[in-house]
């Protein structure tokens, strides 16, 4: 596998066990770096209240939904129109779009957010979600991207949005108990049910085999088993590996 191949594979991996925003955040970053970016969001635009995952700095997110921008900011327009991915920003930014546009990526780019990938994803009933890598870089050209890469980011974002609207849409009473066990934890037991050995998880989750006997350890005490096949079976149970 290559290396992009082989990041997916964990990416994949990591958001199949992810509960929170928090930990669909860290899975996202930890691709984000791993594929050369340095930001990446996941906004979904449904209902009154939207739908925000992102590792953009805090003050930016923050103005962002303050002033309002998600009705100004060029990449969710046209997201809204587009069906495959495409990339902004750059030089050309501030001759795109009216006078209140072109505000808007200047204001972006002092928060270091000057370029991007972006993959449109209409949910339906005029919902819809955008999921984006960024970089400080002035252009992000998508001529220069193998393609590998950008099949990368587009797979990233569909399997990201719809991850997070299975696990973070559902009513509370509805949610299993995820938060007993860690995304780590979780990630351990699901190879487990896989048939993978602890030598086999260190690998694929890229941690030390003791770290797996850790975590797998935890588990069982936090479920109550009396062993790690128990353990993987009351997980089951609970929905905490689906």
């Amino acid at each position: 596998m290559t290396p992009i191949e082989i990041a997916l594979q964990e990416f994949f991996d990591a958001v199949h066990t992810a509960g929170t925003a928090d930990e669909f955040e860290r899975v996202a970053t930890r691709l984000t770096r791993r594929l050369g970016f340095q930001r990446f969001a996941y906004l979904r635009l449904a209902g009154e209240k939207p739908i925000l995952i992102s590792y953009y700095p805090k003050p930016w997110t923050s103005r962002y939904f303050n002033l309002g921008y998600q009705q100004v900011d060029p990449v969710v327009h046209r997201a809204r129109l587009e069906n495959a991915m495409f990339s902004w920003g750059g030089a050309g930014s501030s001759r795109v779009g009216n006078r209140e546009q072109r505000r808007f990526f200047e204001e972006a780019t002092t928060f270091g957010i000057r370029s991007g990938l972006t993959v449109p994803i209409k949910c339906g009933f005029g919902q819809m979600a955008a999921f984006t890598f960024a970089t400080s870089e002035r252009e992000h050209r998508p001529e220069t991207l193998t393609t590998e890469l950008k099949d990368v980011v587009q797979l990233a974002g569909l399997y990201f949005h719809t991850h997070v609207a299975v696990r973070l849409d559902r009513p509370p009473a509805a949610q299993p108990s995820a938060s007993e066990l860690t995304q780590r934890e979780r990630q351990c037991l699901a190879w487990t049910a896989q048939g993978k050995t602890v030598a086999d998880i260190a690998i694929l989750v890229e941690i030390a085999p003791r770290t797996v006997v850790f975590h797998l350890q935890n588990a069982r005490r936090k479920l109550g088993a009396a062993s790690i096949a128990q353990c993987v079976a009351e997980a089951l149970r609970r929905g905490l590996l689906s």
